[in-house]
């Protein structure tokens, strides 16, 4: 999938509720990822200068994992030293997977460290933690414990909120589990449906593909060559403007309807593993809907009929979703839940969007530019999707957009939205 970058940032206000903390050189993390009857997860974080000057660590400045490994045994010795979790006076034991990350960030590199604790698939209320990691050798350092995910707590993909902070002569903290409820793992759901509809570029573009012509409508109309003379008749197809908006309005959101029903039956299949397609299939399908919804516009498929190009496109968009839900961790706990709220946050997204630009292409519908406009927009939608599908299809990245990639990356990582790593 295409990820919008810039206006994410517009947005930001309405999903992250605080985004106080961001990977520093002085800090250091515990991320954790519960889940339903399993064990807990998690990874230990710690700056890549911190490992050279503290640790004595010979590794490069951007490290890769197998530049840390020769060191493996040494920092896990250290970090089980410095840390614990515990629980009616009974630790819990922390076996280290041997799964080494590297996260890139502005200022360095981190490197984690990932690991679960054994016998934790029933948590009490509260678990002591303790995190003393570089607090004697750096008094100014500071520890951070966060949630990466917890879905009863509302919190999916989580690098920003964190629960615990850790320093020098107080580097034990009790964490809390109590707090969390069906309801918030619901609202979190519907929030990543809002923010993957509105980063999803492809998904945006094709979303404008359907709504450049629900301001106007096909007319058939007479041209007389001669005037007076029958023969000399003959009918063209032009546009003429929607009288009204709420008709219209009603209109397209029918349609979008349609795609999310669509992408709603796939996104549910593939999340219970009954159909499976290729991803680089699936991508490249989802890049040729842009254009043949644009090729639509210039040369009617399905008179009429808009809903049949949402609707047979928007189940390749659901396999697209999908794969959104695997990278946000979602292992099937409460799935029906999941499914719905994310659902229902695309779904919500979407008349955002529409609400966004549907007033400003009824504005200016009776304008005698805006056929042509329909016609240019569409024509640049077609020569984007066609970018897309060879880029997808051949797994090939053309300069043009890998810079573009890499510059919206850049800024997101520059305001903590993003944060790209490498593991083995």
């Amino acid at each position: 999938m295409k990820y919008l970058t810039y206006p994410a940032v517009l947005i930001l206000f309405f999903l992250l509720p605080l985004s106080g903390q961001a990977h520093q050189p002085n800090q250091s993390f515990i991320y954790l990822r519960v889940y339903e009857n399993e064990n807990v997860e998690g990874r230990f974080e710690i700056h890549n200068s911190d490992l050279k000057t503290y640790f004595g660590l010979d590794i490069k400045d951007t490290p890769m994992p197998d530049d840390v490994r020769p060191h493996y045994d040494q920092i896990k010795d250290y970090l089980l030293k410095h840390s614990s979790f515990t629980s009616n006076n009974e630790a819990y034991k922390i076996v280290f997977t041997k799964e080494i990350s590297i996260l890139p960030v502005v200022k360095g590199t981190f490197v984690r460290f990932h690991f679960y604790l054994e016998d934790s698939k029933e948590l009490p209320d509260e678990i002591e933690v303790t995190y003393s990691v570089l607090l004697e050798e750096d008094p100014n350092h500071v520890n951070m414990l966060a949630y990466e995910y917890n879905w009863k707590a509302g919190l999916i993909n989580n690098e920003s909120i964190v629960a615990l902070d850790f320093t020098k002569g107080n580097d034990t903290k009790i964490l809390s589990l109590t707090d969390s409820s069906i309801w918030k793992g619901f609202v979190a759901m519907v929030k990543q449906g809002v923010w993957h509809i509105w980063i999803g570029l492809d998904h945006i573009l094709f979303l404008l593909a359907l709504i450049l012509p629900s301001v106007v409508r096909r007319k058939k109309r007479m041209v007389e060559v001669a005037p007076g003379k029958t023969e000399s008749r003959y009918y063209i197809w032009g546009w003429e403007p929607v009288k009204k908006f709420k008709p219209a309005f009603i209109y397209i959101i029918t349609v979008i309807t349609f795609f999310t029903i669509a992408h709603t039956i796939t996104l549910t299949l593939a999340s219970l593993e009954i159909v499976s397609l290729p991803s680089r299939v699936v991508e490249s399908i989802i890049a040729l809907s842009i254009g043949l919804a644009a090729y639509h516009n210039i040369t009617p498929i399905f008179k009429g009929r808009d809903w049949i190009i949402a609707f047979v496109f928007g189940l390749f968009h659901g396999f697209g979703f999908a794969s959104v839900l695997g990278d946000l961790g979602i292992k099937g706990e409460f799935l029906t839940l999941t499914l719905f709220g994310f659902n229902l946050g695309v779904e919500i997204g979407q008349v955002v969007i529409i609400a966004l630009i549907f007033p400003v292409l009824f504005f200016i519908r009776k304008f005698k530019f805006y056929p042509r406009l329909l016609v240019y927009l569409s024509i640049l939608l077609i020569v984007i999707s066609l970018y897309w599908f060879i880029e997808r299809a051949f797994d090939y990245d053309m300069v043009l957009d890998e810079k573009i990639r890499r510059l919206g990356g850049d800024i997101l990582r520059a305001l903590g939205l993003r944060e790209d790593y490498y593991k083995t």
